[in-house]
């Protein structure tokens, strides 16, 4: 198919009312995991247990409850749909600069391949499997080190992986996401930015915690060091005053969650 005929194909989906109200529904679902992670999060600093505080964990807790099994279905379909979106928003992508086209395409790719993990996981539990993220990563790093260069691939790994923690938190300093958002004025429209913020910067942290793990891992040749967002969370906690800090994350992700709320309500068509 002619590029021009996958953009216009692309265009035309994205204006799509039934494809518009499929992404605000993926934001939605992607709230609710946020929420049930941070929730997560905050038991475990707070010696309550909670399970593990990334995807599989909350696609457990959410299919405990009543009817979960038919949450967990439409967190499927709307993180598929919302990784769609994502994919037509690559191919719409323009700028006159191409590096920062492609960069932008480069990110709305990866942030898709992000949804479409979700929406694995969740269909996992849909169907009554069951899935660990940090033993999914410690395999991933173990493979990786058992290449040759390994060593060198997981250490770019692991700094990819920083410099996207590191991209959120940037974004939610610099009110970046208010971009793709047509916000009101006065008071909602400002604490929908506060949410924004909060949750940018506490999501930047965990993700960029990751990817310290993947470069220890890498200096360490111990694939066990490496681990998904519970590890990283739970890694935290062994700071100084890392129950705190854990709590504060945790709670920046349920804050996280309700701005893909909000976002789901003022995302711009």
């Amino acid at each position: 198919m002619a590029p021009d005929t996958l953009k216009s194909t692309a265009s035309a989906a994205q204006r799509s009312r039934t494809f518009r109200i499929l992404a605000r529904a993926g934001y939605v679902v992607l709230g609710l995991v946020h929420v049930v992670i941070g929730a997560i999060a905050v038991s475990v600093a707070v010696g309550a247990g909670g399970g593990d505080a990334d995807q599989s964990g909350a696609m457990h807790q959410i299919a405990r409850v009543p009817f979960g099994v038919v949450v967990l279905w439409v967190i499927v379909l709307g993180m598929f749909a919302l990784a769609l979106w994502q994919v037509v928003e690559a191919f719409l992508e323009q700028d006159s600069d191409a590096k920062k086209k492609w960069g932008r395409r480069v990110k709305e790719l990866g942030t898709a391949a992000a949804y479409i993990a979700i929406g694995v996981t969740a269909l996992v539990s849909a169907l009554g499997g069951s899935s660990d993220s940090s033993e999914s990563t410690s395999s991933f790093s173990a493979t990786l080190l058992a290449t040759p260069g390994g060593v060198v691939l997981l250490v770019l790994v692991g700094l990819v992986t920083i410099g996207v923690g590191v991209a959120f938190i940037v974004s939610g300093v610099r009110r970046r996401f208010a971009r793709h958002l047509s916000l009101p004025a006065g008071k909602v429209g400002d604490g929908v930015r506060v949410l924004g913020t909060v949750g940018y910067v506490a999501k930047g942290i965990a993700v960029a915690v990751v990817g310290v793990l993947f470069g220890v891992a890498a200096f360490t040749h111990d694939p066990e060091q490496a681990g998904g967002l519970d590890a990283a969370l739970k890694s935290l906690a062994a700071l100084p005053f890392g129950q705190a800090i854990l709590w504060l994350v945790g709670a920046g992700l349920i804050v996280y969650g309700v701005y893909c709320f909000a976002r789901a309500r003022y995302a711009e068509d």
